[in-house]
């Protein structure tokens, strides 16, 4: 399925709530003015409330599993808004909140 590329400032979170930003952008290509995010780079979760006694947590940061098929940025694949991650060390996904909307890709 198709997704919107996914960019510096897209609100993503854990899925117990923490908030999620990429530790690097490639600034090569630009979306609205903002840099877009790759497939290579962790998104760090700050914030997460799943702490100990309640579970493994908190997440701390994530890796993308799936990405842009088509769209590639200096050989990375993009990450859309309907790219799957997974979260160190609790196995929770992360979850797109909100993105810009003008670009879509494969």
């Amino acid at each position: 399925m198709p997704g919107f590329l996914l960019h510096q400032g897209a609100a993503v979170i854990c899925a117990h709530g923490g908030n999620a930003q990429p530790a690097e952008l490639d600034s090569r290509v630009r979306v609205g003015g903002l840099p877009v995010a790759t497939q290579r780079a962790p998104y760090m979760v700050s914030g997460c409330p799943f702490v100990p006694p309640h579970g493994n947590g908190p997440c701390v940061s994530a890796g993308w599993l799936t990405a842009a098929a088509r769209i590639r940025i200096s050989g990375t694949p993009v990450v859309l808004t309907d790219s799957k991650a997974i979260c160190t060390p609790t196995g929770a996904p992360l979850v797109i909140v909100g993105s810009q909307t003008r670009v879509r890709g494969t």
